[in-house]
């Protein structure tokens, strides 16, 4: 399958000589939901802005459905919806105003159906003639995702959709997301919410001052980055770790009461029943065990850390 978005050694350079992005190149699979991870200021924006057409590369190739997003702005612009950061709608508009006008902006035949359900889906149908100087943050936030589905785009971009939002809109946000992806449409997102994209990505990428570290699976990020730990409770809390478990590299917690071996999931040999046995052999006696698991969060972190 071809990719719907392909994004070769793209770059942007302000005047004022930031380097916002560095030679990215990028492969979006039709109907995936790719999450992008990243700091403030890490270029998450730029990039998606650049593939929208509203910020123009330095250096680079971005075509989008096969199409070229410069001298094919029209065609490639039309099957694209954008959820934007920022709050930018009017004051003294109606929601349904509003968001009929959007889809009238796409030369999209008129779907009174369409809308409705739309607006149904994000609980916007009971505001629908309220005028947007009257919604909440919340709301207004709603009313920016209707906009961008409003023409039936094949491919959505979500710039922290549920950015300082309620608990409520972020649920509708996810279940919408779902019924797209399930549709076929290609979901491109950026968020703070780690755990969300844990939970609803298919890939993940992490960029950070500029550079795309990664691109990977989900999966298999989380099987080959990540570690687990073994958390051994004692029946009696000891001052230090007898020197026959040194090779295991144990961690003893401040108050003595448990010891922790962590190990990488990838790691060849690694059997957990050794390290137990050879624990017991030490003479520790432990009443209870755990095992957990690096999240997502974990792991960013961590990239993050050995670029800067």
């Amino acid at each position: 399958m071809n990719p719907i978005i392909t994004i070769d050694s793209l770059s942007k350079t302000y005047e004022t000589g930031f380097k916002a992005l560095k030679d990215v190149s990028l492969e979006i699979k039709e109907g995936e939901i790719l999450a992008l991870l990243g700091p403030n200021g890490a270029g998450k924006t730029t990039l998606i802005s650049t593939i929208c057409g509203i910020v123009s590369p330095s250096s680079g190739r971005v075509s989008v459905a096969g199409k070229d997003i410069i001298s094919d702005f029209r065609q490639t612009r039309e099957i694209i919806g954008l959820v934007p950061q920022e709050l930018t709608i009017g004051a003294f508009e109606t929601v349904w105003g509003t968001v009929n006008f959007s889809r009238g902006l796409f030369g999209c035949k008129k779907d009174k159906s369409y809308l409705e359900q739309l607006l149904k889906d994000l609980s916007l149908f009971d505001k629908k003639n309220d005028e947007l100087r009257s919604l909440s943050g919340g709301m207004k936030r709603r009313v920016l995702i209707a906009k961008a589905l409003s023409h039936e785009p094949k491919i959505l971009f979500l710039d922290e959709p549920t950015a300082g939002v309620d608990v409520e809109l972020r649920k509708d946000m996810w279940a919408i997301v779902r019924k797209l992806r399930a549709s076929g449409v290609t979901i491109i997102l950026t968020t703070h919410y780690i755990e969300e994209a844990e939970e609803i990505a298919d890939r993940v990428g992490v960029i950070n001052n500029g550079e795309l570290l990664l691109v990977e699976e989900k999966n298999h990020l989380m099987a080959s980055l990540g570690k687990k730990q073994l958390i051994l409770e004692l029946n009696e809390s000891i001052s230090v770790i007898p020197e026959s478990l040194a090779k295991y590299n144990l961690e003893l917690s401040s108050s003595g009461g448990s010891v922790t071996y962590t190990y990488d999931t990838s790691e060849v040999g690694v059997n957990i029943a050794n390290v137990i046995h050879a624990i017991s052999r030490a003479g520790l006696v432990f009443n209870d065990l755990k095992i957990s698991q690096s999240s997502l969060e974990d792991i960013f972190v961590d990239l993050v850390k050995e670029v800067t």
